[in-house]
């Protein structure tokens, strides 16, 4: 047997494989496990190199995969002004942080706000142009709604962004104004990547950096090793972006990266297929983003159907955004389409969120056997609302992880970080137990196990990727990505599990975070 590099012992080792359930030990070298099994080869195992670490009988599971965020703009939520529902109740306590900052700010410069919404607002509507200008009328201002597919603008930011009673909309997107004048009020529909990508300035390079390590701790402090992005805004800067960041040691995870849909081409011009990359970046296909701002779907049918259609005929996989039934039966719709034209095709159909799926649609998803990537700590998060504010003949259908996984359906999870927070532990809590944050109930009968939670956040999510032959599970012959929980989600009360912590996190067999 060979020494290793390193070795963790006396671990309660939830490894994700059904071959290997569980182990008592994880022999690593270099980047890769080599061993899974007993702590009796332990002596085997070590030689003067190895760094041993005895885990005094914590639990050992594969590293999260975060299944559907968005790293940049996490990354920006981290340099701007948190006006969320924990820092701001009111439209007077946003304008009161803009205020604030404005006064530390340079004449001119941006000032950007983030996660702001409307239902925790007391007011229960967006801020407005004006209330924004009564906060600085000297800054071109953007708050970002938490959901990351609204903005509102202040008068001057709507100037720069060349914003006015004349403007067209374009396709798929809204710019809400007032009647009669037209005017616009600073409220804007699926435009957050235009403003942020073609009107306020670059982020500077030392700003990157600083976002990317603080997002770096933020992922490894939760054990999350990696990560699918799935911004629609994708392009090649931002793929060279984070290879610099990686290769710099500014952040670590490891990502599958989608290009939206209008930057695919310089992809693709460059030589990048499906599955380009190595083991830390790698590139996963298209993400499309159908909107429905308007009451009417964006690209229509037939137009999503042959977008779709063409991606896989060139071996592209396509994943699209589908929350509302309406948009979850356009997709199903143009993936059914797929199977029945190239039938021997067998890459991945994504279907990211799949939020709201009445019995119908679920009888066509177990057919059509698509991955579903949802969103559990949105029951968390968002469940408190949902059940306000949707038709009551509506909540069965929220989110129906059980349902989804009866049918033989792959599910993965994923935060939509940085729309809600990102600890995995309370997307488990809240996979298991169905409770939301004010402690209501939504939809008991989709609750599922720790196991299977789990394995959305693991192997199901590796699966998502095409890339559950090297991580996903500890296996030996997989790369050793790992974390170690203070305390055992099978064995604590289910109440406990979102306060669990990340004891260590390790990385390519090599610790990259630990308290």
């Amino acid at each position: 047997m060979p020494h290793t590099s390193l070795l963790l012992k006396n671990a309660r080792v939830i490894t994700m494989d059904p071959v290997t359930p569980e182990a008592g030990m994880v022999a690593v070298e270099g980047d890769t496990i080599v061993y899974i099994g007993s702590n009796d080869n332990a002596a085997a195992f070590t030689g003067a190199d190895t760094r041993v670490i005895d885990c005094a009988g914590k639990t050992v599971i594969p590293g999260f995969i975060d299944a559907h965020c968005h790293t940049f703009a996490l990354w920006r939520k981290l340099l701007h002004l948190d006006v969320g529902p924990g820092s701001a109740r009111s439209v007077a306590d946003i304008v009161t942080i803009i205020r604030r900052a404005a006064a530390q700010t340079p004449k001119g410069q941006w000032i950007q706000g983030t996660g702001y919404n409307e239902f925790y607002l007391a007011e229960k509507r967006h801020p407005n142009r004006w209330e924004l200008d009564a906060a600085t009328p000297d800054h071109p201002v953007m708050l970002t709604h938490r959901s990351l597919h609204a903005c509102v603008l202040n008068s001057m930011a709507l100037s720069l962004a060349g914003i006015d009673a004349a403007t067209a909309e374009r396709p798929g997107t809204m710019i809400e104004r007032e009647v009669p004048s037209g005017e616009p009020n600073g409220l804007l529909h699926e435009m957050v990547g235009y403003v942020r990508e073609k009107v306020i300035p670059p982020v500077s390079l030392d700003d990157k950096i600083r976002s990317a390590s603080m997002a770096n701790r933020q992922y490894l402090s939760q054990g999350i090793t990696g990560l699918q992005d799935a911004s629609y805004t994708n392009d090649l800067e931002r793929w060279y972006t984070i290879r610099d960041m990686q290769e710099k040691g500014f952040f670590l995870p490891r990502i599958a990266m989608m290009a939206g849909y209008d930057n695919l081409q310089p992809f693709l011009d460059a030589g990048f297929a499906y599955g380009y990359g190595d083991n830390n970046l790698r590139f996963l296909g298209l993400k499309i983003i159908p909107s429905e701002t308007k009451g009417e779907l964006y690209p229509p049918q037939a137009e999503l159907n042959r977008i779709v259609l063409d991606n896989y005929t060139r071996r592209i996989p396509v994943a699209i955004h589908a929350v509302s039934q309406e948009m979850v039966a356009a997709v199903i719709t143009a993936f059914e389409q797929v199977r029945a034209i190239l039938p021997g095709n067998n890459l991945i159909l994504r279907i990211e969120h799949c939020s709201e799926c009445p019995p119908e649609l679920a009888d066509r998803l177990s057919l059509l056997r698509p991955v579903i990537v949802t969103q559990p700590p949105f029951v968390y998060y968002n469940g408190d609302r949902y059940l306000k504010v949707l038709p009551a003949d509506a909540h069965p259908w929220l989110y129906r992880f059980n349902t989804m996984i009866k049918t033989g359906t792959l599910v993965a999870a994923g935060s939509d970080t940085p729309v809600v927070p990102d600890n995995p532990l309370v997307g488990i809590y809240a996979a298991v137990t169905r409770q939301t944050s004010g402690g209501q109930i939504l939809n008991s009968e989709e609750r599922i196990s720790v196991h299977q939670s789990l394995a959305m956040y693991t192997a199901n999510a590796a699966a998502a990727s095409g890339e559950a032959n090297i991580k996903g599970s500890l296996t030996s012959g997989k790369l050793a990505d790992m974390a170690v929980l203070s305390d055992d989600p099978f064995k604590v009360e289910t109440e406990q599990i979102k306060d669990i912590k990340v004891a260590m996190t390790i990385l390519g067999g090599k610790v990259v975070y630990e308290t």
